[in-house]
This record gives C-alpha cells, structure tokens and sequence, in this order.
C-alpha cells in the first residue's frame, strides 16, 4: 500500500507503545494533576507537535539517505528489529521498586511545580520531545520496519506513519489528561500493575522486532 508494509503491526505497536507509562506520560499526568486539564491538554499539544518534528526528519531525511541503496535501507531496518527486540527485553527485566515509584514521584513534582502558562506548557513539551535523543533513536529505528525496501514511495510511506503516530499518540495523550486528576491517582499507587503492563508490552516488542526481522524485505 504506497510503500508500506505490516500496517497492523504498526498499529498495534503504536498502541502499546502509547499505553505503557513513560517521561512523556508523567509530564502530561504532573501537568494535568496540577493545574487542570487544559494544562494537560496543551503539554499533549506540545509533545506531539515534536512528534511532528521526528516524523518529518524521519521521512525526508532517511529518504534522501537511503533512496540510493537499498542495501542500506535493508541493513537500517535490521537493526531497528534488533533494537526493538532490545526494548522489549529491557521491558521484561525492568525492576519496580520502591526507588522507581519514589524517581518517578520526584518527575512528576518537578513538571508539577511552577504554574506555567498554556504557551510556555506547549514549548516545553514541545522542546522535550524534540531535544530528547532517544526519541530520535526511536524513530530512526522504529518506521524504517514498516516501509517496502524497494518503494518508489518511501517520503510518502513515511508522512503516513507519522501523521497516524501522531493522531494516535494525540488522541491516547489527551484521553490521560482527561483523567488524569481522578482515575490515574488510583494506579499511580500500584506498581505491581505498571511491572506486569511493562511485561506484557515488552514481550509484544520482542515479537515484533522477531517478525519485522525475519520478514521478506
């Protein structure tokens, strides 16, 4: 379909992608808590305009790259199964301590401190996004899996990715804003349940990364 491959696993790895609790999460649930969900709402806003950001590096940049070698483009999407395959793992042996609850508590003050305003919230979720390193990784890694090594579409291929990631990822973001000031409370208490979510996630990842890897490229 226009250069892409796997669509439904994409979806599926955006979903639990977006599910499991991460930086960008508690930033949203920090902002929500403390100063209602518009501000939550706009730190979402923020977060997927870098997403935007990403996706456009991602498919203009890995095109003009890559277009010339498909050789490169195969060995580029190797690697990235194997560093999903990583992620899932890391996932599965990730420990839930007492000191995980308490860094990840400390997180959500600091993003929960200062009432900001509704721009300063967009930019600084924004400039989180888009300055943080293994976002980039992520994606750098992460699309090339789902686009026809040998497509004369690739640029588009890659816009329609990111532009579902971002809806997706908007959408999922804003319904935690939504809630965050009364049915997330209830879980932040239970890591026994976040471990068991990392679990299940991270054994998706590492069956993916297994399927995009051995895959007729």
């Amino acid at each position: 379909m226009f250069g892409i491959t796997h669509f439904e696993f994409f979806i599926v790895a955006v979903f639990l992608l977006n599910v499991t609790p991460g930086p960008d999460t508690a930033y949203i649930v920090g902002r929500s808590v403390a100063q209602g969900r518009g501000a939550g709402l706009m730190s979402a806003l923020g977060i997927s305009a870098g997403c935007c950001v990403h996706s456009l590096a991602c498919a203009f940049g890995l095109t003009a790259l890559l277009a010339a070698s498909t050789t490169a483009f195969t060995v580029i999407k190797f690697i990235g199964a194997i560093y999903l395959m990583y992620l899932g793992v890391r996932l599965i042996f990730a420990k839930s301590s007492a000191d995980d609850a308490n860094t990840a508590a400390a997180g959500e003050a600091r993003a929960a401190g200062a009432p900001k305003s509704l721009r300063q919230l967009f930019l600084q979720g924004f400039w989180t996004n888009v300055l943080n390193p293994k976002v980039v990784l992520f994606f750098v890694s992460f699309f090339p899996q789902f686009v026809t090594t040998g497509s004369d579409h690739k640029t588009f291929a890659f816009l329609t990715l990111g532009a579902v990631f971002v809806l997706m990822s908007m959408i999922w973001n804003s319904f935690v804003a939504w809630i965050a000031g009364s049915v997330t409370q209830r879980f932040s208490g239970k890591p026994s349940m976040k471990k068991w979510l990392d679990r299940g996630v991270g054994s998706a990842f590492v069956g993916l990364g297994i399927k995009l890897a051995t895959a007729s490229r």
